[in-house]
């Protein structure tokens, strides 16, 4: 990403196509940036295409990086393909070629940015390694609005809280061992929940039927936060239920899989406002974005609400379409570091499984 302080000049349209694929889902997207107008002094962009397809692995089982790699490798040109016909594009319309550099699991990255190198020799386009999770704030404001928010960033491999302040996003809170995504897909596993369409969205459609809560380890360490501890318990929890050991809930009735889930949701997403709501009061800020995978629970994007209302704030996430891992974060981050004049030499786009958010000069940005 840009290494040094160059300001966003938008002259003419400008049209990118990204690329990721950090983890089981992969995606293929093509945006367009306008140049800002007397009428709009902002510049807009267009989403051209958004496609995606996912890697499922059968219930109890996690996807592993083999044979995730070999999944976007058997996919990527045929979803490149549907987007440049979805958007009735050619390669001579394309001005760069964006992929996801990291972080994220080491074979998918390795078989995407290969894929994204093909295509920028083949074109004779820019290539642009964009961090995957710039990729997921900055697809967020686009989508959302949210002029300047603190960010909480959720998914299966991150959980971080963030806030911009001079050009780079500051990391406030994180996870001190897993990410919130892969504390409920584990759990899923150990419900032997489907994967289809993912664990983490069939854990909250059961986490709505449950009706007894079960205490948990509740972990906050200032602005940080630790999960592996509660998954743990609730694996011993889970194991007394399905042995029968575990005691029922107060009106007698056993406690089941979606009492889990519900306990498993409220613990860890109050955990989560907590801190997002902490860094909101030290950076003074009204306004939370929700990004990430994570980020679609409704339960979550409610409790956040609730807090930010009482704070006289608001709440900002999107929908599936850009909340899930997608291609057209990708080439919306990439485009707005192309146009400060930034691109990645072929021999610089090895990706890395750690790339952290606050490495990235986000040299587009100068408020």
């Amino acid at each position: 990403m840009p290494s040094t302080k160059s300001k966003r000049v938008i002259e003419r349209p400008m049209i990118a196509i990204g690329l990721e694929g950090s983890a089981n889902k992969l995606g293929v997207g093509i945006i367009k940036h306008y140049p800002s107008t007397t009428s709009n002094p902002k510049p807009s962009a267009d989403v051209l295409a958004n496609i995606r397809h996912t890697y499922i692995t059968p219930p109890g089982e996690g996807f592993l990086p083999r044979d995730t790699a070999k999944h976007h490798r058997s996919w990527v040109v045929k979803l490149v393909k549907r987007a440049m016909e979805e958007s009735k594009l050619g390669p001579d319309d394309i001005d760069c070629v964006c992929f996801t550099q990291g972080p994220g699991m080491g074979a998918p990255l390795q078989s995407t940015a290969i894929a994204a190198r093909m295509l920028s020799l083949m074109w004779n386009k820019p290539l642009v390694g964009v961090n995957h999770c710039v990729g997921h704030i900055e697809m967020g404001r686009e989508i959302t609005g949210a002029a300047n928010p603190v960010v909480l960033y959720v998914s299966g491999g991150n959980t971080q809280v963030i806030a911009y302040s001079h050009q780079r996003y500051r990391i406030f809170g994180e996870t001190l061992d897993i990410a919130v995504g892969n504390c409920l897909d584990r759990f899923a596993r150990t419900l032997h929940i489907p994967n289809d369409p993912s664990p983490g969205y069939n854990i909250e459609q059961m986490a709505k039927k449950g009706r007894h809560f079960v205490e948990l380890p509740y972990t906050v360490k200032g602005m940080d936060l630790s999960l592996s501890g509660i998954l743990a318990y609730i694996d011993t929890v889970a194991a007394d239920m399905f042995n029968g050991k575990l005691k029922p809930g107060d009106d007698g009735l056993p406690i089941t899989s979606e009492d889990l889930c519900f306990s498993l949701q409220e613990t860890v997403f109050a955990m989560l406002v907590e801190i997002t709501e902490r860094a909101m009061a030290h950076v003074n800020s009204q306004q939370a974005l929700i990004v990430g995978g994570v980020g679609c629970n409704e339960r979550l994007q409610e409790m956040m609400d609730i807090m930010a209302r009482n704070r006289g704030g608001s709440v900002y996430a999107t929908d599936e379409r850009f909340c899930i891992d997608n291609g057209i974060m990708i080439a919306h981050a990439g485009l707005l570091a192309y146009e400060t004049g930034y691109v990645t030499k072929l021999s610089d786009s090895v990706c890395t499984q750690r790339f952290r958010t606050d490495e990235v000069l986000v040299a587009w940005r100068d408020d």
